[in-house]
């Protein structure tokens, strides 16, 4: 299928590796130039340099902190009209709220509450009035399921899907489009690291809560990244402009009301 968005341009956030890479490959993929960002600047610009090889589109690389006033004015500073935004951010450490200190909430409301909010803010009304916009936030399967030690995840990024609830109906009408990704276990660095701090807390070996994780999905697996991206790339695409204020959960049906 062409998604009809050859020529458009995206931002695509955190896509230096793992879901926020696998959402720009997939765009890439359908002719979109790419502004990729991340905070490594080295790691970035092998991606990027990668990318448009792969895919003959441009692709331009901008290290920044997005949690920072900075890092989002340079975003913003390198593309000003945008007809795609993808927000995306690695999630806060697992913990307890017994150990959170207020420095703790404080960086993970900036990150996965604050930036994306002040990016869509940013660009929504230029999309409106060009009448285009696609707007995908890459969030969690803990807004919907939470889990005991990913309570400053589960907090801030159901912030964003509340922002994102008063919002859509106002863009629906001028072409601009908001959804949410919720992924559950996916095979990312991300995931591992999860494993990690739950093998350290449990006194097991990593390969064993890897081993239980995956026989508790329904699945049987995790996630591939390049299912996540070309969802992605679907619903930012000619095709999916009726399709607005939506949370699609991607986690192989281990939600216990998946329907």
């Amino acid at each position: 299928m062409d998604l009809g968005i050859a020529g458009r341009t995206a931002i695509v956030c955190a896509a230096s590796k793992g879901l926020g890479r696998a959402c720009a490959e997939a765009l890439a993929a359908e002719g979109v130039h790419i502004i990729l960002n991340a905070r490594d600047a080295s790691a970035l610009r092998q991606a990027a340099d990668d990318m448009a090889r792969q895919h003959g589109v441009s692709v331009t690389p901008v290290a920044a902190d997005l949690a920072t006033p900075e890092g989002r004015q340079a975003l913003q500073d390198s593309c000003a009209a945008p007809d795609i935004l993808v927000n995306n951010a690695g999630g806060p450490p697992p913990g307890s709220y017994r150990s959170w200190t207020p420095q703790d909430w404080e960086q993970a409301v900036a990150t996965n509450m604050l930036a994306p909010v002040a990016l869509i803010s940013a660009y929504a009304d230029g999309m409106a009035e060009r009448g285009f916009g696609r707007i995908v936030n890459i969030t969690s399967s803990v807004v919907r399921h939470p889990i005991d030690a990913q309570g400053l995840s589960a907090a801030a990024r159901s912030g964003l899907h509340g922002f994102v609830a008063t919002i859509v109906r106002g863009l629906a009408g001028r072409n601009v489009t908001v959804n949410n990704l919720l992924p559950g276990p996916f095979a990312t660095d991300r995931l591992l690291s999860n494993f990690s701090f739950r093998a350290n807390r449990e006194g097991k070996s990593l390969d064993e809560v890897v081993a239980a994780r995956k026989a508790e999905l329904p699945a049987g697996r995790f996630g591939d990244p390049a299912e996540l991206g070309r969802l992605c790339a679907f619903l930012c695409s000619s095709h999916a402009g009726y399709i607005s204020g939506q949370s699609i959960l991607l986690d192989g049906a281990a939600h216990p009301q998946a329907l």
